[in-house]
């Protein structure tokens, strides 16, 4: 069973994700937080495997909330809600150790499937504004880049190949089928990826990625 905590400052958004959370049979939504503050002090007491947290709260944004999550000793998962112009708060939330974002108004079907992703330790962007919030608001400098060249430069070959999927989006699944790997393979290779890159997640994987300019600029 997955362990959910629905963060959001709008009680209708609340009930709203509880309803449908609560249609999926593996999925339970141990409990509810207006602000950042009281979401943080809801998961450091209760077990929560994944946080579905809103970006703009009083007392304590999203922003901030996630990234004093990811420093407990048992972070939960967590994926952001935003809207698109918000967005440059979700890179922001992102960096700060967020494992993905939704959009509001995707479908719910798409909400049941980022919680089972995520809860499974993948990310979770939206395939329509993800590349938009990296190319826009993260922005290479030459330390940067560099920084990102001599971390890749860690990786074997076949993990360059990987990451190169990993930071255009690719699940572990469409990385097994491009690459004639076996699906655990493929998760074996993610996990030293991350250790390598000293990154927590793959979210700032693929921010390497674009650090060092391994995919094309879109036109």
């Amino acid at each position: 069973m997955i362990s959910v905590l629905v963060v959001d400052d709008d009680p209708f958004v609340r009930q709203g994700l509880t309803e449908l959370l609560a249609t999926d049979g593996e999925i339970a939504v141990v409990g509810h937080a207006a602000d950042g503050g009281e979401a943080v002090r809801s998961a450091s007491s209760n077990r929560v495997d994944v946080v579905l947290m809103d970006v703009r709260m009083p007392i304590m944004d999203g922003i901030e909330a996630t990234r004093r999550m990811a420093t407990l000793p048992r972070r939960p998962r967590i994926l952001v809600l935003t809207t698109f112009d918000l967005d440059r708060y979700v890179y922001s939330a992102l960096a700060a150790g967020a494992d993905g974002f939704l959009l509001k108004d995707t479908p719910p079907a798409e909400i049941l499937r980022a919680v089972h992703v995520v809860a499974d330790g993948g990310s979770m962007l939206h395939p329509g504004a993800a590349r938009a919030l990296i190319d826009r608001f993260h922005r290479q400098t030459s330390d940067a880049a560099r920084t990102a060249v001599e971390r890749i430069e860690r990786l074997t070959p076949r993990e360059k190949q990987v990451l190169e999927r990993v930071g255009g989006g690719d699940s572990n699944a469409d990385i097994a089928r491009a690459l004639a790997m076996r699906e655990s393979t493929v998760k074996a290779h993610v996990s030293r990826i991350l250790a390598a890159l000293d990154v927590s997640n793959r979210v700032q994987a693929a921010l390497v990625v674009r650090d060092a300019q391994l995919l094309a600029d879109p036109d």
